[in-house]
């Protein structure tokens, strides 16, 4: 028995000894790249208490955990680690768990914009640290308010809804482990969702129950309204379905949430100020906080949560500095946006990533669908304008240098831009001025596998995809070795994600109405789940 017990001693010795070398070397593991990985950070792995007192005057920040379980989609903890490697996800046939055009001129394009853009104002308080070269960002963080805590409270409509959706989040939890339910349009599979089985009955539920208020207030252009064509077509494509989809009730009393529909980009076409000797934010911004004032005076809604049941949606690059004009716009509500950038205080806690999704005449015709893998005989493929730090570094190495990887400024003349993308295997989504582009849709769209290159970027759809398993993320300073990183892709690695990115490919598809599972529908499907995760505490109405 002593020597026993000496021997469990040196044991755990030797285990202390080797943790600090176990944590640095996980440290270095995990700082190499400044991509986000959307999985850490989703609401679905904490659970978060907001609530609100009338009579209460103060606000306060707390660290308060509900006591009932948050939603979970089975997401991992996963990093990922640059050098262009590609996540080797269970085999295919492994299933988790075993079971109307705009009247309005296009906006300026992301590489013919011409107008300077403003400096933004950096918030210093924003919950994000840095480590090094990674970024991590709190997510167990809450907001708190006192509660006015009374005997023989009555139970009020916001009770009931909270109680409905406590109920949802345990069907969920359950379908983690659990088997399937059969659907006729789409039975979500394979090592591109995290949690097929909980995807799948967290949209069910959706489809059951999600009711979304949108306030009538305001006036087109600037509300109700929102370019349909060219690069910023998700925010009037999303305002036009949101107030015609059956998920919209006219009973605010009724409604999980709460839509803003107003829009940046037509903000910065009819208010944006070009005089440079005045300020080019205030009238936007003021326009964005008059009518927060108005609907908050108008309605019990947004003062009842401080706006944290809230949303609204931007594809505008400015979308996520116009939110800043509302302290709790851009703190509490869930913000939409294509520019999804946790640098410029993106929260993925609380926030959604869209697809931007370029469609020249507000539809997808003529960008659908491409040839077999066999019929590529382009490597990689990039063209476009010269903005932002990562597309010089790109152009520096690879411009003009390998017919294998076409990288173009201009496309030269009688090339189709198009007509490449179809003849590529990989096609090149680095960032510009902004971290959104249209090009890793446009990969999605013509069976052509995107490598991303991004830094602080969350994906789109990231709660529910993961992008690893059918794209390529690469490191800025991984750029001199591209094409050795793609060259070392077996053909069969190669060719399970080219065919699982056109299984994903119906949840950025854009239809004429919405259907299920697509584009739409995914956006609303994040809003969901980042309303699941809060749980709004009131008084009694007596």
């Amino acid at each position: 028995m002593g020597s026993w017990r000496n021997s469990s001693t040196s044991s755990t010795k030797l285990l202390w000894s080797i943790l600090p070398f176990m944590a640095v070397g996980v440290f270095i593991a995990v700082t190499k790249s400044n991509w986000v990985d959307g999985s850490r950070y989703y609401p679905w792995v904490r659970s978060s208490v907001i609530t609100y007192s009338p009579s209460s005057s103060v606000i306060k920040d707390n660290l308060a955990v509900a006591a009932e379980g948050p939603v979970s989609l089975g997401l991992r903890s996963t990093a990922v680690d640059g050098g262009g490697e590609v996540a080797e996800g269970p085999s295919e046939d492994y299933v988790f768990n075993q079971t109307s055009n705009s009247s309005y001129p296009p906006l300026a394009m992301e590489d013919d914009l011409d107008v300077e853009l403003p400096p933004i104002a950096k918030e210093d308080d924003l919950n994000v640290t840095f480590t090094g070269p990674d970024l991590f960002v709190s997510t167990n963080q809450t907001v708190g308010f006192s509660v006015d805590t009374r005997i023989n409270r009555k139970y009020t409509s916001l009770d009931k809804l909270e109680a409905r959706l406590g109920r949802v989040r345990a069907v969920i939890k359950e379908a983690e482990s659990g088997n399937q339910t059969h659907d006729a349009d789409y039975v979500p599979y394979g090592p591109m969702y995290w949690n097929a089985a909980a995807f799948h009955r967290s949209y069910l539920e959706m489809e059951k129950q999600f009711k979304v208020f949108v306030y009538e207030e305001g006036e087109p252009p600037i509300f109700h309204n929102g370019p349909c064509k060219n690069i910023y077509a998700m925010e009037g494509n999303f305002i036009y379905h949101m107030e015609t989809t059956k998920f919209r009730t006219k009973t605010p009393e009724k409604a999980h949430v709460f839509f803003l529909p107003m829009s940046a980009a037509m903000m910065v076409r009819f208010i944006f100020e070009r005089d440079p000797n005045v300020d080019h934010w205030r009238p936007m911004k003021q326009t964005v906080k008059d009518y927060v004032d108005l609907v908050a005076g108008k309605y019990p809604f947004w003062n009842r949560s401080l706006g944290a049941d809230h949303f609204t949606v931007a594809c505008h690059d400015w979308g996520p500095e116009l939110s800043k004009a509302v302290p709790y716009l851009f703190k509490n509500s869930i913000r939409a946006l294509c520019n999804a950038n946790t640098s410029e205080g993106f929260n993925p806690s609380k926030d959604v990533s869209i697809p931007e999704i370029l469609l020249p005449d507000g539809t997808t015709r003529g960008i659908l669908n491409g040839p077999s893998p066999r019929n590529r005989p382009v490597l990689a493929f990039f063209a476009g304008g010269v903005h932002g730090p990562i597309r010089p570094i790109l152009l520096e190495h690879w411009q003009d240098k390998d017919p294998d990887v076409q990288v173009h400024k201009y496309l030269p003349k009688g090339v189709s831009y198009m007509g490449m993308i179809r003849q590529s295997k990989y096609c090149i989504s680095p960032s510009g001025y902004e971290v959104a582009s249209p090009r890793m849709v446009e990969a999605l769209y013509t069976g052509c596998v995107p490598v991303l290159i991004k830094d602080h970027y969350v994906a789109p759809f990231s709660d529910v995809l993961n992008w690893k398993s059918f794209a390529v993320i690469l490191a800025v300073e991984d750029i001199p070795n591209l094409k050795n990183i793609l060259t070392k892709i077996s053909t069969r690695q190669y060719l399970r994600m080219q065919r699982r990115g056109k299984q994903v490919r119906r949840h950025f598809e854009v239809n004429f109405p919405p259907k299920r599972y697509d584009v739409f529908h995914m956006i609303l499907h994040s809003v969901w789940l980042r309303r699941l995760n809060i749980q709004i505490q009131g008084v009694s109405d007596s």
